[in-house]
């Protein structure tokens, strides 16, 4: 069974940083894409950032210069280290797998249960 457990959310004033990480367990195929997602109050789940079996990384537009993403394959952990924050960053961050060898926007086949990211101005 496939388990993702993400940590590291809190509260940060606009400019901070944080690190999220997702423990990854019980996915043993050597494809992937791997993901992070957000949902903001109100509003509809949004892509921010995936990384594939080629280590290719692709990210949202307003997260691109300040938001990392990166995988410890040893580990079977995934990091998001995000920069700047702004108060428009504040959502739950959900991590997410998909069964695939390279990420093409489809919806990911595991979600993680999420962690707030709360940024304030």
């Amino acid at each position: 069974q496939v388990q993702l457990a993400e940590s590291g959310g809190g509260s940060v004033q606009a400019g901070g940083s944080l690190r999220l990480s997702c423990v990854i367990s019980g996915y043993t195929n050597s494809h992937f894409c791997m993901g992070w997602f957000r949902q903001a109050p109100g509003k509809s789940r949004e892509w921010v950032a995936s990384i594939d079996t080629e280590s290719t990384t692709t990210y949202k537009d307003s997260v691109k210069g300040r938001f990392t993403i990166a995988k410890d394959n040893a580990k079977n952990i995934l990091y998001l280290q995000m920069n700047s924050l702004k108060p428009e960053d504040t959502a739950m961050y959900y991590c997410t797998v998909e069964a695939i060898f390279r990420c093409v926007g489809s919806w990911p086949d595991y979600w993680g249960q999420g962690t707030q990211v709360t940024v304030s101005s």
